[in-house]
């Protein structure tokens, strides 16, 4: 019986392995390249950025489609598009593609985390695996699993906090033109045309395009309430909507609103700054201190060592 030369072999798995390689890092810089955009109510599109590993599981993720659009997963689906929508991505994600990644992401990347875990301890052929790499696979498997959760909800709070910050310049400026004689309408789009577009003003942009639609404006700005569910947003739009209804002016409604705004930015500035101390004693404890205590007892400690010898 004829057997293949062995340095034959290794010449082969030495390109096969190059092939890989080589197939594997076209992959990623091919994925890393792709550009993901949102399209706005005006037509015009705002690039979204996703993770270099979830776009790397994107692609496969359409091959679950059939099993992720079952009628179980309904509410789990419903919830994540709302999320989705709130978080700016509505167009470019669906809540198939979240619950796909949460699938996806521990079977294919956590292979390659267990075989760079075994590969990076020096654990000899035949042994139990110890449990310190146990312990690190099973961290890993289960944070490749809730990371697409983790990163939708970091970006969720990111545009939230984006909303928080412009609303009150945003209704200073709508208070102004109200006041100046312009109309809700009319001030809300020379708002828009004199702004750099940031997160409420997508949405602002939506708004107008629904009223322009036949929408009418109380039902278009409940719907900007729903969408982004941000309570400082939501308290806004029900004054607006209730100024309306009963006839009253929408410019003092603005400028008391715009007021509030204020207060409550100023108020959670205040709260995160009384937050800092608390938040800067688990650093102080474990870096800071011992290091002190390292260089004024060493010296101490290594004289009396030494005098003790």
């Amino acid at each position: 019986m004829l057997y293949p030369d062995p340095q034959f072999l290794r010449y082969l798995y030495s390109f096969l392995w190059a092939l890989f390689a080589s197939g594997m890092a076209w992959y990623v810089m091919y994925v890393g390249s792709q550009i993901t955009y949102v399209t706005l109510a005006d037509g015009s599109r705002r690039i979204r950025k996703l993770p270099l590993l979830m776009r790397l599981h994107l692609p496969l993720v359409p091959n679950l489609f059939p099993v992720l659009s079952a009628n179980i997963l309904e509410g789990s689906r419903a919830r994540l598009n709302r999320r989705l929508v709130s978080a700016g991505f509505e167009g470019a994600l669906t809540a198939e593609h979240i619950i796909g990644l949460r699938c996806l992401m521990p079977l294919i990347s956590g292979v390659f985390w267990v075989l760079f875990v075994r590969a990076s301890a020096s654990v000899a052929p035949g042994t139990i695996i110890e449990k310190s790499q146990v312990t690190l696979i099973c961290f890993g498997v289960i944070w490749l699993y809730a990371y697409p959760d983790l990163w939708l909800r970091r970006m969720l709070t990111q545009r939230h906090r984006q909303i928080q910050r412009a609303l009150p310049f945003v209704l200073d400026l709508l208070t102004l033109s109200v006041e100046a004689g312009m109309d809700f309408m009319t001030a809300m789009q020379r708002n828009i045309r004199r702004r750099d577009i940031d997160a409420l003003g997508e949405e602002l942009i939506r708004v107008i395009r629904e009223i322009q639609l036949g929408k009418t404006r109380a039902q278009a700005l409940k719907d900007l309430s729903y969408r982004v569910d941000l309570s400082d947003l939501r308290s806004v739009v029900n004054a607006l909507v209730q100024a309306d209804e009963l006839g009253v002016s929408i410019g003092s409604i603005l400028r008391i609103q715009a007021d509030q705004m204020r207060q409550r930015r100023f108020e959670r500035a205040e709260k995160l700054a009384n937050e800092a101390p608390v938040k800067m004693l688990f650093p102080l404890m474990v870096f800071i201190f011992p290091a002190v205590f390292l260089i004024l007892l060493g010296p101490i400690i290594n004289r009396l060592v030494q005098e003790g010898l």
